[in-house]
């Protein structure tokens, strides 16, 4: 009697492939960065001790630059109203680099300033006394845009940066790309800023509608 031929199976043996899968899954998951939004890098203020409160500062209006935006997202700068932050960097850096007033050690800082600074300092008497007095203080309402609030923050902050930058000869991305991992890159940060803090007063938002 003739022996009869074996069928080859035809089930795919899946358990193999199985396990594939499950390693390429763990080497996906052990080599993907997932990025992460990090938000606003600001240092809050402690909160306030009832049993001790902050002592009062009296601050020349001068030495203030005001700006407010309300609930329909408009700005009113210094009593001007606008309806967009053109330009608002500039008038910012102007206001922080003014000596109307100065005193002996504020000149010595504009003695010390590099050229490309220099011929960009004011002497307004209406404006700031000098860079350790001025101030940008901004004030929202609780119906303005979160998107409005940062673009203001962000040219607040881009004005202080080229003042840095210009300081020691950097652009402003150089600058703000600078880090205190080594010594070099830390006395670039540290030379920029000194006697010229970014002094930023964000005020509790208003409740109201205007």
């Amino acid at each position: 009697m003739p022996r009869k031929k074996s069928r080859m199976s035809q089930e795919v043996n899946a358990g193999s492939m199985a396990d594939i899968a499950f390693l390429l899954l763990i080497f996906f998951l052990v080599t993907t960065t997932i990025a992460s939004d990090k938000g606003i890098t600001n240092v809050l203020p402690p909160k306030i001790d009832p049993n001790n409160p902050p002592p009062e500062i009296d601050k020349n209006e001068r030495n203030i630059f005001k700006i407010l935006i309300n609930s329909n997202d408009q700005l009113l700068v210094e009593d001007d109203f606008r309806d967009n932050t053109d330009g608002l960097d500039k008038e910012i850096k102007e206001f922080v680099m003014n000596f109307g007033d100065p005193d002996q050690e504020n000149m010595d800082l504009y003695n010390s300033l590099p050229p490309v600074l220099k011929a960009q300092a004011n002497r307004d008497p209406e404006s700031s006394d000098h860079p350790n007095e001025a101030v940008v203080s901004i004030k929202t309402n609780r119906g303005t845009s979160y998107d409005l609030y940062l673009e203001v923050l962000d040219k607040v902050k881009k004005a202080y940066y080229e003042i840095y930058a210009e300081r020691v000869g950097l652009t402003a991305d150089e600058y703000r790309a600078l880090s205190s991992r080594t010594a070099a890159e830390k006395e670039l940060m540290d030379r920029g800023k000194e006697n010229i803090p970014m002094a930023i007063s964000i005020a509790e938002p208003d409740k109201g509608g205007e």
